[in-house]
């Protein structure tokens, strides 16, 4: 049996998300929303989803057991909320919200109607990430020493109504591109300490202590056609893990034989530790759908992880302040 599924928003991310579920044999779309009705008609004759311009319409008229959420930020939470209230699943884009009240929010409207909801936190899915955070976690070479991170980009050039240039809409840079980073820090090392914070209008760099270990970050949206680069490097006491946002090397000390591998996928190594064939953002939707089917709460998201974020960035924001 095919679970339905039903999304608002196709912009950008959205009409990503629609070609994704497509790819699902398991998996129905039946209805699309967003109230420009030419980002939808880019799907005619790939999707049979029935399009709607009003949201409350397609929640009366549609019956679907998952709603995917790929609005602007500001309305992530309260369109979640009304789905779960309506007995619907919800997956939202991250992040969750701009508010720390609504994690909350969000969990209990699904504790009570006993529905699935995750945030699409899609770094914590992407293979090289995946692999960094294995390493801490078993110490296949040792500890982990130091760190950096790289988000940068040119700022958006075009959304919905200009909203991501909105601070009060979108959170700028800390909320919509630094929040990867730091979402995965918390989910690999825990809640850090921020014992470094530069933000300027729309640059930022932070320097994160978890108990001995430190890890800096920067982030930015240049007012310049800056070409988007995710990277980073994580150094353990036995070997170096770099990744330059589409292939990973391995950098070993002379205790694990003095060299480099390369971790691109299907180049496969010895110990088997090879990069897989994945994509990102089908495997968060994957997890999601098979938690709908197994009728299980995501695991791999945690309210208490969500709230640390929320945490962080306001340290962020207020050393931007002052």
């Amino acid at each position: 049996m095919k679970l339905k599924v039903a999304q608002v928003g196709i912009g950008g991310m959205g009409g990503g998300h629609v070609n994704i579920w497509h790819e699902m044999e398991d998996i129905e779309q039946v209805a699309i929303c967003d109230i420009r009705p030419e980002m939808m008609d880019r799907f005619d004759g790939k999707i049979t989803a029935r399009k709607y311009t009003d949201f409350d319409e397609m929640l009366e008229k549609e019956t679907f057991d998952i709603l995917d959420i790929t609005l602007p930020t500001y309305l992530h939470a309260d369109f979640a909320v009304k789905a779960l209230n309506r007995g619907i699943h919800v997956i939202t884009e991250k992040p969750i919200s701009l508010k720390k009240e609504d994690i909350a929010r969000i969990y209990a409207a699904a504790e009570k109607n006993n529905k699935c909801f995750m945030v699409a936190h899609v770094i914590r899915f992407w293979p090289e990430y995946m692999y960094m955070k294995d390493c801490i976690e078993t110490g296949r070479y040792g500890k982990l020493v130091s760190g950096t991170m790289t988000r940068i980009g040119t700022i958006p050039q075009s959304s919905w109504d200009d909203w991501m240039h909105d601070p009060e809409r979108s959170g700028m840079v800390p909320f919509d591109l630094h929040i990867h980073d730091l979402d995965f820090l918390v989910y690999a090392l825990g809640k850090p300490e921020v014992e470094h914070v530069f933000h300027g209008m729309d640059y930022m760099h932070a320097i994160y202590k978890f108990g001995g270990v430190r890890i800096a970050c920067e982030s930015a949206w240049f007012h310049a056609p800056v070409q988007f680069r995710s990277t980073f490097r994580m150094q353990f006491e036995r070997a170096v893990l770099e990744f330059n946002g589409s292939s990973m090397k391995i950098c070993k000390s002379r205790e694990e034989g003095w060299g480099v591998e390369d971790m691109r996928a299907g180049s496969g190594v010895e110990d088997g530790a090879y990069i897989p064939q994945s994509d990102g953002y089908y495997n968060e939707l994957r997890y999601f759908a098979d938690c709908v089917k197994e009728n299980k709460m995501p695991e791999v998201i945690k309210p208490w992880e969500l709230e640390a974020v929320m945490d962080v960035i306001a340290q962020i924001n207020a050393a931007k302040e002052n």
